[in-house]
Formats: structure tokens, sequence, C-alpha cells
């Protein structure tokens, strides 16, 4: 397992909700959840250019940030559901802000995005 060997600055809110939200799927993740998308196969489904392992890597740190709850039935095989926690909830509201913004500059976003693919 990883092992952090430096400590997060936490001094500002900008600073806790990169901690919370970095990685590079969390987002959609939670997003994907809030439809109602709670099995992991769903959530693979919907993120194919993620690999399950990276996936359940970071539906852990949602889950160890109180943003997720995870559910296992004892069945055989095992199923397992992800739904979001109250506290996670809270966090819609600011992920559909962020979409509506992205959706709103969308050509301008695609064009320095392309851009400077080209040039690296």
């Amino acid at each position: 397992m990883y092992e952090r060997k430096i400590i997060p600055n936490l001094n500002c809110g900008l600073d806790l909700i990169g901690e919370v939200l970095y990685g590079k799927w969390k987002i959609r993740l939670l997003w994907f959840i809030h439809q109602g998308h709670q099995r992991p196969s769903e959530l693979q489904r919907k993120i194919p250019d993620a690999s399950r392992r990276v996936l359940n890597i970071q539906l852990k740190e949602l889950e160890d940030h109180d943003l997720v709850s995870k559910v296992i039935y004892p069945v055989v095989p095992p199923k397992v559901e992800y739904s979001l926690t109250e506290f996670g909830k809270t966090l819609i509201p600011v992920i559909s802000a962020i979409g509506e913004w992205g959706d709103a500059n969308e050509k301008h976003l695609r064009e320095v995005i392309l851009k400077r693919l080209n040039i690296d």
C-alpha cells in the first residue's frame, strides 16, 4: 500500500478539497453514484478508460473520506454497492456547478487543451 511521505497542507478549504477530490475519476465516480450507478461493474462501464484497480483505489479513498458508503451483501458471488453518504450528497451541487461551467466554456476549454497537447 502507498505510504505518504509528505504531510499534506490542510490550511484552507481549497487544500482540503484537493486532498479529498484529487484523482482523475473521483468527481465522475461521485456523479455516477449520485445518478444511481452503484455496482462496481456499472461504474466500470460508465468509465471504461479507467482500470478496475484505479477505480477501486479511488472508491476506497472516497469511502475513507466519508463521501461514499460501501455495502457488501453476503451472497455468492459477493455483491457490492456504493451510495453517497449525507456528507457526499453535499458535494453534488458543487459538481453540478463545475459541470455547468465546463459546458458553458466548452469551446474555449477544448481549444486550449488541444493547443497544449500539440505543443507538448
